[in-house]
């Protein structure tokens, strides 16, 4: 049987079988199993390159064949032919253009150059205020409602919809409600502050969730200082809007005008805020254009207060980016003045 084996591992090389037969098994045994089972062992360790064996010019004659086939098969029109049938004809509207790229048609500067400031204003112990009249004129809160993109406009109709499914209608009434009583509160326990008065409002003491916001803004409150309007109305004398502004005072030595914001969820950032700044720029533009006011006013400031008392954040706007917000405002009044 061994022997047997030993003859089929040397019929794998020629000229062996006769080499076998010549001597005989018997003798020198050992050396002959020696010789074969080195033989095998070293053709299966032999690595063979595969590539060289290639008929490299057949292979350059087979790729060329098949990419000539397939750029001479593909046209633009063959790919425009199959992106119709796949998906329908294209559509011929252009791209949207970005607000950033846009330039007002009737550009009023933020500064009023026009409007004299006397050189040392005249420090009054109480702020302006001025009551909103009804006229004809839109305010600002209704132009930048009537103006949302239609992102905007699908994001806030969704939360709307996902509050009525989780309150209910009657629910969502009195939640939206209720939003807007603890604005007011929160307004008015800022202006008791500001005045100064020596008793607090009744509803601030009761209201738990006013004094989470009142602990939220003490920070902010301690930069804060000669304030100039609170609750005040303003108009654009040229532009036609007007507005009520929280307040005008200064924060760190700029004057600024301040927007009271509440919120139940974080805002760490300004565009957070969504169109808060477009209105601050509108504000300071009307108050700059408005002769019952005899300062202006080139920063912003928009103060996030949260009901839990979390610190508020407080989100500055330098002249630069009032600026940048004022052009941005302008093509809002001008989409709400070609509506109507």
């Amino acid at each position: 049987l061994v022997r047997m084996k030993f003859l089929q591992l040397l019929s794998r090389k020629p000229g062996k079988l006769e080499m076998l037969f010549q001597i005989p098994f018997c003798q020198k045994q050992f050396p002959h199993m020696r010789l074969a089972t080195s033989t095998c062992l070293y053709s299966k360790k032999k690595k063979v390159n595969g590539y060289e064996q290639v008929d490299q010019e057949k292979y350059n004659n087979l790729v060329y064949s098949v990419t000539s086939y397939k750029t001479s098969a593909q046209t633009p029109e063959t790919i425009f032919e199959e992106d119709n049938l796949l998906y329908g004809p294209p559509e011929k509207s252009r791209p949207p253009v970005k607000a950033e790229t846009k330039t007002p048609k009737n550009w009023v500067p933020l500064i009023n150059p026009n409007k004299r400031t006397p050189l040392l204003n005249s420090d009054s112990k109480f702020p302006m205020k001025i009551s909103l009249q009804k006229t004809k004129m839109p305010s600002v809160t209704r132009i930048l409602q009537q103006t949302l993109s239609p992102q905007q406009a699908f994001y806030l109709e969704r939360w709307k919809q996902k509050m009525i499914l989780e309150l209910g209608k009657e629910g969502f009434e009195e939640y939206t409600k209720n939003l807007f009583l603890q604005g007011e509160l929160f307004h008015a326990a800022l202006e008791s502050i500001f005045l100064a008065e020596a008793m607090a409002t009744k509803e601030q003491r009761e209201d738990v969730a006013v004094s989470g916001y009142l602990s939220s803004v003490q920070h902010v409150l301690r930069d804060i200082s000669e304030v100039k309007a609170l609750e005040s109305a303003v108009q654009h004398e040229s532009l036609q809007y007007l507005g009520l502004v929280d307040c005008v005072a200064k924060y760190r030595g700029q004057l600024c005008v301040i927007d009271w914001k509440t919120s139940e969820k974080p805002k760490p950032s300004l565009k957070n805020t969504f169109d808060n700044p477009l209105q601050v720029a509108a504000y300071i533009g009307a108050i700059n254009h408005d002769a019952n006011y005899d300062f202006q006013v080139s920063c912003g400031l928009i103060v996030v207060a949260y009901k839990n008392g979390f610190p508020a954040h407080p989100h500055f706007m330098d002249p630069d980016l009032c600026s940048r917000y004022w052009n941005k405002w302008l093509l809002r009044l001008e989409e709400y003045l070609d509506r109507n």
